[in-house]
């Protein structure tokens, strides 16, 4: 009968080392979308730039706009991930305050990711859009786009993880 509880063992040892893996991989997306993020604004800066006072006229990058799609897209689907690794959480505050410390820690976890996609995401689409224009754009500066949205996504990596961690725990 002591054979029974070996199979379980098994299948827990499995879930843990599949989350494990999935985190990994979460955060090796994060790191990658981040890098690509700040090698995007690097190539941005490389193009021609006149600046006037609180104006900038600069030409557009198409490395830099390619890199910045495939960072976003990268933060996407580690958002993704994350979000199917972390299943649900209580969604009600008598819910939350009844909850354990662990799943309390897993809900504030969330937020912040959302509160960090949307954030990342805004800087990366205003990256992009100011590289996507067939011919150079003048406007207001607006410089680190980029590289605010990756490292951005470094620290979605991290509370996406964290939500993770907490939430199979």
């Amino acid at each position: 009968m002591s054979w029974s509880s070996t199979p379980t063992l098994q299948l827990q040892d499995m879930v843990k080392f599949v989350g494990i893996i999935a985190c990994l991989v979460i955060v090796l997306l994060d790191v990658i979308a981040g890098i690509l993020a700040i090698r995007a604004e690097a190539a941005q800066n490389e193009e021609k730039h006149l600046t006037l006072w609180i104006f900038e006229c600069n030409e557009p990058n198409h490395d830099s706009f390619v890199l910045a799609i495939v960072a976003a897209t990268l933060l996407g689907v580690a958002h993704i991930l994350a979000n199917l690794l972390g299943g649900c959480c209580s969604c009600s505050q008598e819910d939350l305050q009844k909850a354990s410390t662990s799943n309390q820690i897993s809900a504030a976890c969330l937020i912040f990711t959302w509160i960090i996609l949307a954030i990342s995401l805004c800087m990366l689409v205003m990256g992009i859009t100011s590289n996507q224009k067939p011919t150079a754009s003048c406007g207001f500066i607006h410089h680190h786009y980029l590289s605010i949205g990756g490292i951005l996504c470094m620290v979605h990596g991290f509370f996406a993880v964290s939500y993770c961690a907490t939430s199979l725990a």
